[in-house]
């Protein structure tokens, strides 16, 4: 199913704006496609490279139950194809239960929530359908936001202006399932993970959030497999803020560090990065010309940690961390409420890397209702 069947489709059900089944129970999904094109320019003794995709990227279908005012539950299935990046958790798995979850109001602003649910961290969205560009603008190389995980959270409205909540999970970040984004890692005895946020939006227009998150230590889930005495625990920090100047312009901000400690021989087990360990950081604009035309501009970038190691009794190697700086520019077009165009293109450019340069172009069509 090509990104032209995906439009074709997706124009031809633009009544499909809610479905709501009865009283209790409605459904809700989504899909996006696009063709996507990059070419990178090599490093000395590195050659040029150029791919490109024409795919359904991913699609979502879940539905809302309320058999109650105080409880929700939600259900979705997931969908990735296999040929992208190797379909779901790395496997070639293309379709999977994504949020699978509880909540209960218990009143006086505090609910509380129950089974498989997405992480709290990051200004961008998880979903596709929601994003602000074709791509996230930090994720290349630490990939410090973490996805989806089961466990218990609690979120405490305190007034109009102040909430905070937390997490105990199976994991904060999948460290034995090729690091999926799309659940935990079933453990708790040897290795758990923990989260929690805080919003305040006392001012006029902004929005301040703080968040962090943290794995610990233990057997037999380590980071990248690695021994046991050679496990570190993970902690992440995440601040962004968000700022309406005025009806038509909104700008955000955000810095990440992450620290998934040292691994000790580098390449085979961290795909060539020194460390696991690092920051990321973005700033973007958005800019709304009508009431259908929109764009988004973005600065981001990662630095990586270096890092020594030793090979033998007397000789180390120093290796230096590869870091990025990305330039973006993202239009969108909502040609109804349901069917939206955007484009993107973005300048890349490396450092202490195999590759150089890069440029990445790409159109995507996405559908919802």
């Amino acid at each position: 199913m090509k990104l032209a069947v995906v439009a074709a489709f997706a124009a031809a059900l633009p009544a499909l704006a809610q479905i709501k089944i009865n009283d209790s129970l409605s459904v809700t999904g989504w899909t996006v496609g696009s063709y996507q094109y990059t070419s990178t320019k090599g490093a000395t003794g590195f050659a040029n490279t150029s791919k490109d995709s024409f795919n359904v990227d991913n699609a979502l279908l879940g539905a809302t139950i309320t058999p109650t005012k105080e409880v929700t539950g939600t259900v979705s299935l997931f969908y990735k194809p296999s040929n992208e990046a190797g379909g779901i958790n790395g496997t070639g798995q293309e379709v999977t239960l994504l949020d699978a979850y509880v909540a209960y109001d218990c009143g006086n602003g505090l609910v509380v929530t129950a089974g498989k649910f997405l992480s709290y961290l990051g200004y961008e969205s998880y979903y596709a359908i929601s994003d602000n560009m074709i791509t996230l603008a930090n994720q290349q190389l630490l990939a410090p936001i973490p996805g989806y995980h089961e466990g218990v959270k609690a979120d405490y409205t305190v007034d109009k202006t102040l909430t905070f909540g937390g997490a105990v999970v199976d994991s904060e970040y999948s460290l034995n399932n090729a690091f999926a984004s799309t659940e935990g890692d079933g453990h708790l005895e040897h290795n758990f993970g923990t989260e929690g946020y805080i919003t305040y939006t006392g001012v006029e227009n902004l929005t301040l959030w703080f968040g962090a998150g943290y794995d610990s230590k233990g057997t037999p889930v380590n980071p990248y497999g690695l021994p046991s005495t050679t496990t570190h625990s993970i902690y992440v920090l995440d601040f962004w803020a968000s700022y309406q100047v005025n009806k038509e312009l909104t700008v955000a901000a955000e810095e990440i560090y992450k620290d998934g400690g040292k691994a000790p021989s580098l390449a085979a087990a961290t795909a060539g990065l020194p460390t696991d360990k690092g920051s990321n950081w973005l700033v973007y604009a958005q800019y709304l010309f009508t009431d259908k035309l929109s764009t988004w501009a973005c600065f981001s970038g990662e630095d990586v940690s270096s890092s020594s190691y030793k090979t033998g009794k007397t000789t180390s190697v120093s290796v230096s961390g590869p870091r990025y700086w990305m330039a973006s520019l993202s239009p969108a077009y909502a040609l109804t409420a349901n069917l939206t165009v955007k484009a993107q293109v973005s300048y890349v450019k490396f450092s202490n890397a195999s590759v150089k340069s890069a440029v990445f172009t790409g159109v995507q069509v996405g559908f919802k209702f």
